[in-house]
């Protein structure tokens, strides 16, 4: 439990992500090695690609540029999987694949350390899977989450709530934890991958890090995430990159009158 004479304010005494990370993917679920011997090459509007080859834990990637890097892949859903990892040729850099196998789509998303405000920023971009008949919508932008308040327990120490405010922000505040009493208002961005599941990612702007996960709102009272944060230790130097999980539930949901919907254009 932080001191409570602490001044909350001060945020040069928030924790780096480095001091965040132990114990903090307990609720981390087993990675599975479905994909393993399969190759996959994603198709993008503008006609680039980037393929992806499995073996083991290991993913050989061609994306602009190439390499082979250790890999982490989880199973969302029936044929929905989450893929991550950390290219040792660009350190600067964290790689978040989503494979709808079902529907022939997929979303990546590369989180890059820059010099900008946030200074971890973050592309998406949505593709159909080579080889799959892609159906239904292009996997893009939602605002689904907008009004619903979740508490999110990443640990028996670590426990957080998530206010989904509008399209481009969301409140965070930690319940339990060594971030106890800290809570900010970050970007955040809302991908719909299925009906029910969603890609919440976010930025923050105290801490340079940024964070994706694939979260399953489906069952309001047993709401289960994957993801990773990636960021700056706490020299300011060298990048962290690191997996968890969470179950969580909804705790309450606003709905604002139509003229003031913050998810309304």
């Amino acid at each position: 439990m932080p001191d409570t004479a602490l001044n909350l304010s001060d945020t040069t005494t928030w924790l780096p992500l480095d001091g965040l990370a132990p114990g903090f993917d307990a609720n981390k679920a087993p990675t599975v090695g479905d994909l393993h011997g399969r190759t996959f090459v994603l198709h993008f509007a503008d006609g680039t690609t980037f393929s992806a080859k499995f073996t083991g834990n290991r993913v050989e990637w061609s994306h602009d540029g190439s390499g082979t890097d250790d890999c982490e892949t989880f199973l969302v859903d029936d044929n929905l999987y989450y893929v991550q990892f950390h290219p040792r040729s660009r350190a600067e850099q964290a790689y978040t694949v989503f494979l709808d196998l079902r529907q022939g789509r997929a979303l990546l998303v590369v989180t890059a350390i820059g010099d900008g405000v946030p200074r971890v920023g973050q592309t998406f971009r949505a593709a159909t899977i080579e080889g799959f008949e892609a159906r239904g919508e292009e996997i893009a932008p939602s605002t689904t989450l907008v009004g619903r308040r979740v508490m999110w327990v990443y640990s028996t120490a670590h426990a957080y709530e998530h206010v989904y405010l509008s399209p481009h922000w969301y409140t965070w505040q930690c319940l339990a934890g060594p971030e106890k009493g800290l809570a900010d208002t970050d970007e955040n961005s809302v991908y719909q991958l299925r009906p029910g599941i969603y890609v919440f990612t976010w930025r923050e702007k105290v801490i340079p890090c940024a964070s994706v996960t694939v979260a399953d709102h489906r069952d309001a009272r047993a709401l289960r995430s994957h993801g990773v944060l990636f960021g700056l230790d706490a020299t300011g130097e060298q990048p962290t990159h690191f997996t968890f999980g969470a179950h969580g539930r909804l705790l309450s949901t606003t709905v604002h009158p139509a003229p003031y919907d913050p998810a309304g254009d």
